[in-house]
């Protein structure tokens, strides 16, 4: 099968780093015009400088995902460019950690007004584009947080869960005007965020102990189901969370299953 993105233009939040950023160049090399969108002008300059290096045709553009002032002039600049916007995938978002009990007010609020205010925003701005060309992918990044929450991580979780769940209403509004909408929620990716491949090795065991696919998440694991949602291929796929977990927490605990593997215990697995 083969996927064919030349000639789109895809709207990318929280592109400066990590996730976000590798999804920008992972679509610049599928022929994508992107337009990379982040509050730290200097990783949107090194960026720039990157997809110039790939002769890839983007631009990038400082903006807080929440505030829609903001946000409604930088789409009215990409439309005036670029005619269309083909996909918008909101990938921008932060934590917060620490009991309910201590969080901090500020950090719950950032947390919620990032990752799921941030995700509306978006969504409000670009929806009348592609609502006009009758036609338009929505990727939101949502977590595995949003499925089975960590202890210390309530906002995280509780705003990523929201995000799913705006998702399903946003994919059933925008049906008539052949827009999809769809979440993804990534397992255990390292990133700056987490830093999982940081800790001590006996931590690190212990949590890749509860995947199926005992190994690390990569971009590249994210970036392959976002090309194809962004694609014709999946153009009847709306509404749905997608998990890119591995497999985590699949089973009650997969490890068992590699401890029988190395015994030689074919027969029973």
């Amino acid at each position: 099968m083969l996927i064919d993105l030349s000639n789109r233009v895809a709207v990318i939040t929280g592109a400066g780093r990590g996730i976000g950023r590798d999804l920008v160049i992972r679509l610049a090399n599928e022929g994508v015009t992107t337009v990379a969108l982040d509050v730290n002008s200097a990783d949107l300059d090194s960026l720039g400088a990157e997809l110039s290096a790939l002769g890839a045709t983007s631009s990038q553009f400082v903006c807080d995902v929440t505030d829609l002032a903001r946000i409604e002039e930088v789409v009215a600049e990409i439309v005036e460019r670029h005619g269309r916007i083909d996909v918008l995938i909101n990938n921008a978002g932060v934590t917060a950690t620490g009991p309910i009990d201590t969080l901090p007010e500020a950090a719950w609020r950032l947390a919620h007004d990032v990752n799921l205010t941030g995700t509306f925003l978006m969504c409000k701005a670009v929806i009348p584009t592609m609502k006009a060309q009758a036609s338009g992918r929505i990727i939101n990044a949502s977590s595995f947080a949003a499925i089975v929450p960590s202890v210390a991580h309530a906002a995280y979780a509780s705003s990523k869960a929201a995000v799913a769940h705006f998702t399903r209403a946003l994919a059933g509004e925008l049906g008539p005007w052949n827009i999809t909408a769809n979440a993804y929620a990534p397992g255990m990716v390292p990133t700056t965020l987490n830093h999982f491949t940081e800790r001590p090795q006996a931590e690190q065991d212990v949590l890749l102990n509860t995947l199926t696919l005992r190994r690390w998440g990569s971009t590249d694991d994210i970036g392959n189901l976002v090309v194809f949602l962004s694609s014709d291929q999946a153009s009847y796929i709306t509404g749905t969370l997608i998990d890119v977990s591995g497999g985590k927490l699949a089973t009650q605990v997969p490890r068992v299953a590699y401890d029988m593997a190395e015994a030689g215990d074919d027969a029973i697995i």
